[in-house]
């Protein structure tokens, strides 16, 4: 019997004692051992198993008294896994060390004193985590260490609150504390949307630079995030972030080491690599789908290392388990925030358009590209949108040159998965954008047979949004039911039978007034095709018959139309 997938499941002492399928990734704990830094930024994508990981480091470097006094042996949850293989040297870390482990990814309220609450009480658990050393704490200490625990006291106890956990834990366990914060930005990009960015900024940057910054009971530091979200000018060297000029969080920090997405290092331990992908597929009995599946949801390129979302994977095999027939759908899009994305499109210019095109269509775009991007910053400029875009797992590279100083990356949607986030994010604000905007001028032209009126307002519609299928009628057709809906008295119906085929639009009015327009799409790669185009479709209308059955339900007023498209041209012809 095959293990149950661990969909949602991010405690990896619940994961291993469950016994749920684990990708191992326990080969983290060596590279960061081998390559360790006093503060490392981790930025992956969300959803790509960055919680897991911190848990996974909480468990093997943790050493912590449960109620009996006795400190907690997790050597079992590590057994025949890759890091029990990777010698002495590595496991001798096992269970030495207080750890201070902190999520700040449900801090997602809509003002900042509901956001601070949430922190608050984040911080005030891992202190109830450790609540068994507070009767070894000096009388001052442990008042606070309670007061913290219970949520008490004013925002000034939070400010150092890691700090002063660490120094405590040190001082009972006698070794430095290793300090772990998962998703610190959710808090800063929540607050940036929702209006309090800069009283969420200073609250962040106090509580790290009080527990991370000349912080002489520190160990090391682990902290992953989507986006390095400061407000810092960076010198890159050797993969180490030098702050310098503008205040940041992480301003003053002693060259925190930043691994992104264009790091080489640490690429195969958030999201699944090939061979793990291989195996998962095998282990679930799952043949003849690895094109498709690698289609959807494979693609993503960290440093050199390429790799499938790891979220999509899970789910999409875990509905496989259940039903065979299950197709891939996106499920990265239904948990991850699309608003940058929406942000592109809507300040989108005619070169940002044209570029969206080419993306969605299966082309490239080039960029410069720059790890130091605020959520502040990202609407100052497109290249920051793209930048973000990229960083978020949106965009993927392809190629990168350097000019002078300035790094631009080839960039390309990554799979199928994320071309519908485009798409969708498009029509929905198509739909939103029409629901504006005055069509009475085309309306008034479809109802007279005014064909130039058509062309003209057509074009002009189809200049302002941008395609998602490479100019397929499916495209046109999606595009025209959409304008067409908004015209009061009338009912669109989209591929109806009749006669001897199938229309493509239907716009009817009520029965009582016997109206019916009947449009036929055809597309064009030349230009010089337009006319003729047009003629072959205002053709298939009589020939196929398409007016027979409307006249059965009593219509008996025909427009037929025949539209070709060219791009973002068009061809009308009447009868």
């Amino acid at each position: 019997m095959a293990k149950p997938l661990p969909i949602g499941i991010e405690d990896f002492k619940e994961l291993i004692e469950n016994e749920y399928y684990y990708v191992d990734k326990t080969g983290f704990v060596k590279e960061l051992l081998a390559n360790r830094s006093k503060v490392s930024l981790f930025m992956r994508p969300r959803r790509f198993g960055k919680t897991l990981c911190l848990s996974m480091l909480k468990y093997f470097f943790e050493k912590i008294y449960k109620s009996d006094g006795n400190a907690e042996d997790n050597s079992h949850l590590f057994q025949n896994l890759k890091i029990m293989s990777s010698g002495k040297q590595y496991i001798k870390y096992m269970g030495q060390y207080p750890v201070i482990s902190l999520s700040l990814k449900s801090a997602k309220q809509p003002n900042f004193s509901l956001a601070y609450t949430m922190l608050k009480r984040q911080i005030a658990n891992e202190f109830r985590r450790h609540r068994y050393i507070a009767e070894k704490l000096e009388d001052c200490d442990r008042e606070r260490f309670l007061s913290i625990m219970k949520e008490a006291g004013d925002i000034s106890q939070y400010l150092d609150s890691l700090a002063f956990l660490s120094r405590i834990l040190t001082e009972i366990y006698g070794k430095k504390t290793i300090i772990l914060i998962d998703e610190y930005d959710v808090p800063l990009e929540n607050a940036f949307f929702s209006g309090f960015y800069n009283e969420m900024t200073d609250f962040i940057r106090s509580l790290f630079e009080s527990a991370l910054k000349t912080n002489e009971n520190l160990e090391f530091a682990i902290i992953t995030c989507c986006i390095v979200s400061t407000e810092v000018e960076t010198l890159e060297e050797s993969s180490i972030l030098h702050c310098r000029g503008k205040e940041s969080i992480f301003t003053g920090l002693n060259n925190p080491r930043m691994v992104s997405v264009l790091n080489v290092g640490y690429g195969e331990f958030f999201g699944f690599t090939q061979p793990e992908v291989d195996q998962m597929l095998k282990d679930y009995g799952i043949i003849g789908l690895q094109d498709e599946i690698k289609a959807w949801y494979d693609g993503y390129l960290f440093g050199k290392t390429e790799v499938y979302n790891p979220w999509s994977i899970l789910s999409y095999i875990d509905d496989l388990r259940q039903d065979k027939e299950t197709k891939p759908r996106p499920y990265w899009a239904n948990t991850s925030s699309n608003s940058i994305v929406r942000e592109l499109i809507e300040h989108a210019d005619g070169s940002v358009k044209q570029e969206m095109e080419a993306l969605i269509s299966g082309g490239t775009i080039e960029k410069p590209v720059h790890e130091e991007i605020t959520y502040e910053d990202v609407s100052k400029t497109e290249d920051n949108l793209w930048n973000f875009l990229f960083f978020t797992g949106y965009l993927k590279k392809q190629g990168e040159r350097f000019d002078g100083e300035t790094i631009y990356l080839t960039l390309a949607i990554p799979n199928t998965e994320v071309r519908l986030i485009y798409r969708n994010t498009i029509l929905d604000w198509f739909n939103t954008k029409i629901k504006q905007k005055d069509f009475t001028e085309l309306f008034h032209a479809l109802l007279k047979k005014d064909t130039h009126g058509l062309e003209q307002n057509l074009s002009e519609c189809l200049m302002e949004t941008i395609s998602f299928y490479d100019y397929r009628e499916d495209y046109y057709h999606g595009f025209l039911g959409g304008l067409l809906k908004m015209m009061q008295g009338y009912t669109v119906k989209s591929n109806r039978e009749n006669g001897l085929g199938r229309s493509d639009l239907l716009l009817l009015s009520a029965p009582y007034d016997g109206i019916a327009i009947i449009i036929e799409i055809k597309v064009t790669d030349i230009y010089a095709e337009l006319e003729e185009k047009a003629k072959y479709a205002l053709n298939q209308i009589e020939e196929k018959q398409y007016d027979a059955e409307l006249k059965l339900e009593g219509y008996h007023t025909f427009i037929k139309y025949g539209i070709a498209f060219y791009k973002k041209l068009c061809k009308v012809l009447c009868k």
